[in-house]
């Protein structure tokens, strides 16, 4: 148990609040709400990858004992426009990609709309299509923006001559495929309607986004419409908007006028839900002799669905990192009859750090230099792109802590250089970025008589211990034990607070109630507390989302040992090691929890994750987890999470930055890169899978 001097500082490991009732099953999901009268729904997918729907027949599904009703383009009720047309469900006939739905069934159980499903007839006029991404596909275009803003193409100095002129130079490509979130609660809704009313319980990482979308969708004032989603179980990004899901239910509930709740079967989500864009890259480093880049070109190739543009921003790392007078980064998309891609967690970073980072390694080779000192001796005095000055950058801190604690010291630097029998042992390094997001937020902070204090924001917990976390920095603001703190979270009936993305749900969240509990202190010392309590509110709207002059970054370094079977071609991962600069860590037990994470999902990314788009049939091959592989804890034997904590006051009153998504970027580089030292063979397309790593070396050349 913390004692209370430690559940009050801000750091302290207090163990998660919502913990027992997660493991005794009594924390209830967006699926498991019970209410009297509930129907369940069943989507159907479409088969075809592109064209239209020319008739579909019920008939046989509504004579399934137990459905209810059969919804369609034709009878469904009818929505406003919505501004994100992935949410265009049921309003036509059109089929832009396979698995878009097409009508959804309603059941008095689940396995009677599953039934019913399974008996709906569609017809189809079939379109010709294309789902096949190359780097000189006709037509790909080069975007204004890419996620989150950034522009397409950014350009300093003359890079091609620079490149042209370096004396060492490394030219390469790499491929990122296909990627799914695949977390572990599916994307559910229960819907209800109640006299006009709409109230969801949904698996979303924002409910103040899904109220304002569902309120303009169905025309209502958003306070007819509440969202509730206290457990969710992980997201990824995959919750970050609002999902079909929330929208047929509510749309069946209303048809129906039950309450009805629609659990999307894992096989679907694929094309429903986002996924990781496939990225194409081709990177160019010049150097010189003593390897201070002269050149750094990343260009990076994308698709994006026709329903909406979505452009993996793959080539903003490289404007962040490293000090190379002359530079091009930029993007292309082509638009493809593909399932829409969306943010997976760290998009952009991931894939495009990967690469990177992948190819400063093969710049070490070439130069014959220690690729942490490559790293070190192009560390930028400001941030490269925006020439602002760094609020705190101390990724030479993680590389050198990382490299004492790893042992880096002890490494031979030649590749192959460690074997045992059949086995070879190799090590690599890279380091990670990622930037400080702060959104608006609102909160507020009530004393109660009894001398604990409830603070309400609707936060959204998807596993981080978001509670847990909003309650210290409320404790610590009040000068007060942590146990006498209550939270509410999850709902939009709370004051509203931003989504759990971007790493940014702590520092946006944890701002406004530090601002509301310093209020609510200063009003305590100003007199007696009154019967019925004091309550105040902040809200940071202005304050947390205004331009900073300086250049706001997470950093760290990752650190791993690998052994290769030349025999089965089987990468293991035997350590693996990460060291961060996030500023103040906040809870230390969540903290590491979160970069653990990360890791392990980067560890995926590098040896098991991979979805293959069947060209013929325009969708992804591998679309459950017996096809598509996510690391368990019998692939991560050894791993290690570390930090400098950083005292940066530019940041917002707790001195943090997030921490969800920075474990995940740069491992998958330094598991690439321990390959290569182990084998001496350099492959470019991840997953690295047994078959690849055996054809590399059996040709001992790369792939």
């Amino acid at each position: 148990m913390d004692t209370p001097a430690q559940a009050a500082a801000l750091g302290a490991p207090v163990e998660r609040r919502e913990g027992r009732e997660k493991v005794t099953g009594t924390a209830r999901y967006a699926a498991e709400q019970p209410r009297p009268g509930r129907a369940h729904a069943w989507p159907v997918p479409a088969s075809i990858a592109r064209g239209r729907v020319t008739g579909i027949d019920t008939a046989t599904a509504l004579d399934v004992p137990g459905v209810l009703a059969v919804l369609t383009h034709e009878n469904a009720p009818r929505l406003s426009e919505p501004d994100d047309p992935t949410l265009a469900v049921l309003r036509d006939s059109r089929v832009p990609h396979r698995g878009w739905f097409v009508a959804l069934v309603v059941g008095e159980t689940l396995e009677s709309a599953r039934a019913g499903a399974a008996a709906v007839r569609v017809d189809y006029a079939v379109e010709d299509h294309d789902v096949t991404l190359t780097a000189t596909h006709p037509d790909a275009y080069a975007p204004d923006q890419a996620n989150g803003g950034y522009p397409g193409t950014r350009e300093h100095g003359d890079p091609e001559g620079a490149f042209a002129s370096a004396p060492v130079q490394v030219d390469t490509d790499y491929r990122v495929p296909p990627l799914h979130n695949h977390p572990m609660e599916p994307h559910a809704t229960t819907a209800e309607w109640d006299d006009g009313r709409l109230t969801v319980h949904t698996s979303t990482q924002g409910s103040t986004v899904v109220r304002a979308v569902l309120a303009g969708l169905f025309g209502l004032p958003e306070d007819r419409v509440t969202v509730h989603a206290q457990h969710v179980g992980g997201g990824f990004g995959s919750k970050g908007t609002p999902r079909p899901d929330v929208v047929l239910a509510a749309m069946a509930a209303r048809y129906t006028g039950r309450p009805v709740t629609l659990a999307l079967p894992r096989r679907y989500m694929p094309s429903v839900v986002g996924h990781r864009a496939p990225t194409l890259h081709r990177l160019r480093l010049g150097a010189h002799p003593d390897g201070r880049l002269a050149s750094l070109i990343h260009e990076v190739t994308t698709h994006t669905s026709r329903v909406k543009e979505f452009v993996e921003q793959a080539a903003v790392p490289a404007r962040v990192m490293y000090a190379a007078p002359d530079s091009r980064t930029a993007h292309r998309v082509a638009p493809l009859d593909v399932p829409s891609p969306s943010w997976m967690r760290a998009p952009g970073e991931a894939p495009g750090m990967y690469a990177l980072e992948s190819a400063m390694d093969e710049l070490a080779t070439e130069l014959g230099m220690d690729p942490v000192e490559l790293r070190i001796v192009n560390e930028p005095e400001t941030e490269p792109d925006s020439g602002k000055p760094f609020s705190s950058r101390h990724l030479v801190e993680c590389l050198r802590e990382g490299a004492r604690r790893f042992g880096w010291a002890g490494r031979d630097p030649r590749p192959r250089s460690r074997a045992e029998g059949p086995l070879l042992v190799g090590s690599g390094v890279a380091a990670a970025m990622y930037p400080v997001l702060v959104q608006p937020s609102t909160a507020a902070a009530r004393a109660l008589p009894d001398g604990t204090f409830l603070v309400r924001i609707n936060a959204t917990d998807i596993g981080t211990g978001a509670r847990t976390v909003l309650a210290q920095i409320a404790a610590d603001a009040l000068g007060v034990p942590v146990d006498r703190v209550r939270t509410e979270v999850g709902s939009s009936d709370l004051p509203a607070a931003s989504l759990a993305g971007g790493s940014s749900g702590t520092a946006s969240w944890g701002w406004a109630v530090h601002e509301a509990c310093v209020r609510l202190a200063q009003r305590l010392a100003e007199g007696p507390l009154p019967a019925e309590g004091i309550e105040v509110r902040a809200d940071t709207a202005g304050r947390a989302d205004a331009d900073s002059a300086f250049a706001r970054h997470a950093f760290g370094a990752h650190f791993a040992e690998v052994v290769v079977d030349t025999v089965t071609g089987e990468t293991r991962v035997r350590r693996l090691l990460g060291v961060y600069a996030a500023g103040h860590i906040l809870n230390s037990r969540t903290a590491r929890s979160q970069f653990v994470g990360g890791m392990t999902m980067g560890l995926g990314m590098a040896l098991t994750e991979g979805s293959t788009m069947d060209a013929a049939f325009g969708d992804f091959t591998e679309s459950d987890l017996a096809a598509y592989h996510v690391p368990t804890h019998a692939d991560v034997p050894d791993i290690e999470a570390h930090w400098i904590d950083e005292d940066d006051t530019r940041l917002n009153p707790m001195g943090s930055k997030g921490i969800g998504e920075i474990g995940i970027v740069g491992t998958a580089a330094a598991i690439g890169n321990a390959v290569f030292h182990a084998t001496g063979v350099r492959l470019r397309e991840l997953p690295l899978t047994p078959d690849r790593v055996l054809s590399g070396l059996r040709g001992r050349g790369g792939s």
